[in-house]
């Protein structure tokens, strides 16, 4: 008659153990989520309330001096302050009519420089945002030679200051870009010689270190779990990048859309120096800083273009505020 020995349990030391560990988890769980209670509280006080008020009514008040000069003659607007508007009344609709039907060749409409901005800023958003969201999902899921290495070069090319490139990419530009644009308008006269293609390759350039390091903080966030049951599935990175990632990593595109789209639409520096000057392909902000003037003189249609160069920025924000406030919400609480 033989007789089997009971398997061994978990007792004494072994047990032990076990249940430290799991002790240890739930102080652990307990803390964090007794910490993020705590951050809330202090969040959404009566004292950060106010403070957030406060901070959003001096935030507004410079906006709010551009609306009502906007609407003030040339004449108030020299001699009295937009503050003082009770004390000296008067409105006028001539500074937007100045800047929107104008015929007159020293205050050309803004219709055109409008739609250069809108141009400029919807590729040079796009363009970044499609090379990085793949830059940053091969960094964060794809095993290769020196990937720390090459991502700590990436990250360190924004340290690189933008007016230090300018020169050199201009040089580029001049050396190889012109040639090839002017080629292409001989060959297909359709595509004129002055274009956007400068502009998107410089605005391109130097959001992307930037953009990759964000998405790829937000892409390596993704539960492992699934990047690997669509591995087991037979999915090449291909269909994990286009149907996994990208619907998961929407917030973090959005966000960094809004702010590049923003960053573009403001931008007058590399307008200046990559854009030629000329009307087909000038920006919205050249024509603004043109606007007021050689001495400064005609500051009252400036006051009403820049309240219209407001209103695009504003409803691309408000179109995507809900990917940005996930956006910024993504991995600030865990559990």
């Amino acid at each position: 008659m033989s007789s089997v020995a009971p398997a061994d349990l978990p007792v004494g030391k072994n047990l032990g153990s076990l249940e430290a560990a799991e002790a240890a988890e739930t102080a652990e769980s307990t803390e964090r989520g007794t910490k993020t209670a705590r951050v809330k509280k202090r969040l959404t006080s009566r004292t950060a309330t106010i403070i957030s008020l406060i901070i959003a009514v001096v935030w507004t008040i410079p906006t709010f001096g551009l609306l009502v000069s906007s609407f003030r003659p040339a004449d108030l607007i020299r001699d009295t302050g937009w503050w003082t508007i009770f004390q000296n009344p008067g409105f006028t609709l001539d500074n937007y009519a100045d800047v929107l039907i104008s015929t007159s060749s020293s205050s050309p409409q803004l219709g055109a420089y409008i739609v250069n901005s809108i141009a400029i800023a919807v590729l040079a958003t796009l363009i970044p945002l499609v090379f990085a969201s793949m830059a940053a999902y091969a960094f964060a899921w794809i095993r290769f030679k020196w990937v720390n290495w090459l991502f700590i070069f990436v990250f360190a090319l924004q340290i690189i200051p933008l007016q230090m490139a300018l020169v050199p990419l201009l040089q580029i530009f001049s050396t190889w870009l012109r040639p090839m644009q002017a080629w292409l308008h001989d060959m297909i006269p359709i595509i004129p010689e002055q274009n956007y293609l400068p502009l998107w390759l410089a605005h391109s350039m130097f959001a992307l270190p930037l953009a990759i390091f964000l998405l790829h903080n937000f892409i390596s966030e993704i539960p492992s779990d699934v990047i690997e049951a669509a591995r087991v599935d037979g999915a090449t990175h291909g269909q994990i990048f286009f149907r996994i990632v990208l619907p998961l990593a929407t917030p973090a595109l959005a966000s960094f859309a809004i702010f590049q789209f923003i960053w573009v639409w403001n931008d007058l520096l590399v307008a200046l120096i990559f854009s030629g000057g000329t009307q087909d392909v000038a920006p919205l902000t050249q024509r603004l800083a043109e606007m007021v003037g050689t001495r400064g003189q005609d500051w009252q249609r400036l006051t009403a273009a820049a309240f219209i160069s407001i209103v695009i920025p504003l409803a691309v924000f408000f179109g995507l505020q809900r990917y940005f406030v996930r956006g910024l919400l993504a991995g600030s609480t865990k559990g």
